[in-house]
């Protein structure tokens, strides 16, 4: 038996259920790219707005490729768990908020007409660095992308998240309908500039009296989220399953810390988002700041290095005091980039994240961070690094983490074990990588990969020597070696 509206009665007494009449609420949220991190983040806000009695902020989620999270949740009437895991606690709720998902490939139509729609007034997205469809140096649309030429083409039928933006804003507009409050929750830094520019970019070429209407009229606020979310196992499944008396196909879990800071920037109704516990401020960079460079950067240091060391999950990385000192090392050089918000100790901060990236409950495993790596490697790490050659500061845990991503492109790890170079350049880089004769050729090619590295930093000898002499000694002694080097302060 499935999780349904019809099932939730049967279910043990200690699991929350919907706080609310599913029938009453009003679908006020589109949500492009309803993977876990949206269930386990965007919709528990909204769900829980929906239970303190505001019914306009049911979610309609999108899927811009494949149906599996349609047929996780449709045959469920939209409901989920959501497992928040802390050591030995487990609390369960299930999740109401999500009406329906549409598979955005089979219908294209019905995307465009949920976000014409009257009661839609917000848009979120989370649809990873990639899905923009955004040169990862220089922030532009990338016209030679097929699906962005299609869509630059026509917006009969679109492809892209800026592709069916323009077109859901454009049938807004032809309907006199109000303007929508556009929220990218992904990791990106200037998240809210960039998916404006890129949707403005596709309208301008249908319409320029559109793309003035969305840049007069809609908003799109910069935003910054938090909360660790990994990958949902098979047994995960099982172990709810037999806790419920029912299967969820759609279950996620997490961690209890939770955060999200919105700029203050709206084009119509939301919730009442300060009593749900999101911040609300005039200037969200230092937030995004901190936590791309802290958490983000960290995570995927150790994604790397853990990985090539054999490490599966994040909390065996930092238990092994090497790699819990280098990430002590990397921080050290990410704060002096930082000018952290008022409410935010840095010192506080960094020992609440090696408290979360311990938590062995959550398991976290190494190769789902090192997962599109091209794509997150400018905003974690080398926006630290070019800032601190600017300032004539060195770069020694930065580079190790740097070289850590390109040695991770020869596709096995120090044991032998074989692992899937999962990014949108893997082939790029595999093509690079089996066109050089020794390590410092493989470095020095690497370096030269213009959709990764801007042409200031691999021009830039204060960069690309200790990148790859990082990357000489992380291939001839090994992860861990190389991390005792930096901690040493032997560079």
């Amino acid at each position: 038996m499935r999780l349904s509206d019809a099932r939730l009665d049967g279910l043990p007494a200690d699991v929350v259920r919907p706080e609310y009449n599913r029938a009453t609420i009003k679908p006020g949220v589109v949500h492009l790219g309803i993977g876990a991190f949206h269930r386990a983040h965007q919709a528990d806000v909204f769900d829980r707005a929906l239970a303190r009695g505001d019914p306009r902020w049911g979610i309609r989620g999108v899927s811009l490729r494949s149906p599996g999270v349609h047929d996780q949740l449709n045959p469920q009437d939209g409901l989920y768990s959501l497992v928040v895991r802390d050591g030995g606690d487990v609390q369960t709720r299930v999740v109401g908020a999500v009406a329906d998902v549409m598979v955005a490939p089979e219908n294209p139509a019905a995307v465009v007409s949920a976000l014409a729609d009257p009661d839609t007034h917000i848009v979120t997205l989370t649809v990873t660095e990639k899905g923009y469809r955004l040169d990862p140096t220089s922030g532009a649309l990338i016209e030679g992308d097929p699906e962005v030429a299609a869509d630059l083409a026509s917006l009969d039928s679109p492809r892209t998240a800026p592709g069916f933006l323009a077109a859901g804003l454009a049938e807004r507009r032809a309907r006199g309908l109000s303007p929508l409050t556009v929220i990218s929750c992904d990791n990106l830094p200037h998240n809210g500039a960039r998916v404006r520019d890129a949707v403005l970019a596709v309208a301008r070429r249908h319409d320029p009296g559109l793309s003035d209407w969305i840049e007069g009229s809609c908003a799109f606020p910069q935003t910054m989220i938090d909360r660790i979310v990994p990958a949902t196992t098979l047994e995960d499944r099982r172990d709810l399953a037999a806790r419920l008396g029912v299967e969820d196909y759609g279950m996620v879990k997490t961690e209890p810390f939770t955060q999200w800071v919105i700029e203050d920037r709206f084009a119509g109704p939301r919730p009442d988002f300060e009593s749900l516990g999101v911040q609300i401020t005039s200037a969200v960079a230092p937030w995004e700041d901190a936590k791309l460079r802290l958490l983000n950067g960290a995570h995927s240091a150790m994604a790397y290095l853990g990985g090539l060391a054999g490490l599966r999950f994040v909390h065996e990385v930092v238990a092994e005091p090497v790699f819990a000192a280098f990430v002590d090392c990397l921080w050290d050089e990410a704060v002096a980039t930082l000018d952290p918000p008022v409410g935010l100790d840095l010192s506080a901060y960094r020992v609440a994240l090696k408290a979360r990236f311990a938590n062995a409950a959550l398991e976290h495993r190494t190769h789902q961070i090192a997962m599109d790596g091209s794509q997150k490697l400018p905003q974690r790490l080398l926006a630290s690094a070019a800032m601190r050659l600017d300032r004539g500061l060195p770069i020694h845990a930065l580079a190790l983490a740097i070289a850590g991503w390109m040695r991770w492109q020869d596709g096995t790890d120090e044991t032998g074990a074989a692992h899937v170079v999962d990014d949108p350049l893997a082939s790029e880089t595999a093509r690079l990588i089996a066109r050089t004769l020794d390590t410092l050729e493989r470095a020095a090619a690497l370096l030269w990969l213009e959709a990764v590295f801007p042409k200031r930093l691999a021009t830039d000898p204060r960069f690309t020597a200790p990148v790859m002499a990082a990357y000489v000694r992380l291939s001839s002694t090994g992860a861990r070696a190389a991390a005792a080097w930096v901690v040493k302060g032997e560079t």
